[in-house]
């Protein structure tokens, strides 16, 4: 989801207002905008999942972490692993 459901979902609302108000032929036996209702419905839900998903998955936690090698004077390599806050 995230991002990407985002605009999948706007795509799905667009197309959804495009079937329920510029379209005006009616097929037999369904509606041409009762689909586009529902296109719209879903659009909706959806981006509102993807944003919750993509603001839950965005949050910073403060903290960083550094992974470094040193090399002190006689040659000898050090991993060192920081963690900050």
């Amino acid at each position: 989801m995230g991002l990407t459901g985002m605009v999948f979902s706007i795509i799905a609302a667009a197309i959804g207002a495009v079937m329920y108000y510029a379209i005006t032929a009616q097929g037999s036996g369904f509606r041409l905008s009762t689909i586009g209702v529902i296109l719209m419905i879903i659009g909706v839900i959806g981006f509102i999942a993807s944003s919750v998903v993509f603001g839950i998955s965005r949050k910073s936690t403060n903290r960083h972490s550094f992974d470094r090698t040193t090399t002190n004077g006689q040659g000898i390599s050090q991993e060192i692993h920081e963690e900050t806050r």
